[in-house]
């Protein structure tokens, strides 16, 4: 499965290594050199050396040697190919979350997962609900079963969380 790993930031240096806004748990993997990425429009990109300059994660490809043709990458989204059958039962990837059903557990349909915002203290389930959205906690209190097969989330919020949106 392609899921989405980095964003290309800016070029660093002269000889075509890009800056890399990190999207995945696992950039070793991920970035490691070898590794095919593949860009929004479909361009496969092939890692040729990595490295961390400054807390920040630095790529070099093969057929890319200046910064100009980084800048012409750059703001684009990365994908690498994800083996999703090592996940342990009850894990998964924030992606195959999208597009997901939210229902409360009286079977209301709130609508589908459009993002994930990752914030510093708990994540939040960006749902598409009437033309608006709603930023439900994702914490075990609040969402009682994911089924990614069929894409269905279950959510109990408490009193008050979505009364200005329902």
């Amino acid at each position: 499965m392609q899921l989405v790993v980095g964003r290309i930031g800016r070029a660093h240096g002269v000889v075509g290594e890009a800056t890399i806004e990190v999207r995945t748990d696992n950039p070793e993997q991920r970035f490691s050199a070898g590794n095919k990425l593949t860009l929004e429009n479909g361009q496969q990109l092939i890692i040729k050396s990595s490295r961390w300059h400054n807390q920040v994660l630095l790529l070099a490809f093969e057929g890319i040697t200046d910064r100009n043709q980084i800048e012409k990458l750059r703001d684009q989204l990365i994908s690498a190919e994800v083996d999703t059958k090592d996940l342990a039962p009850g894990e998964y990837h924030y992606q195959q979350l999208i597009g997901s059903n939210v229902f409360l557990q009286s079977g209301e349909n709130l609508g589908a997962v459009s993002e994930i915002v990752a914030l510093p203290g708990q994540d939040l389930l960006g749902v598409d609900y009437q033309g608006r959205q709603l930023l439900i906690p994702m914490v075990k209190a609040i969402i009682k079963s994911i089924d990614i097969e069929n894409k269905k989330i279950v959510v109990d919020p408490p009193k008050g969380l979505l009364d200005v949106a329902l």
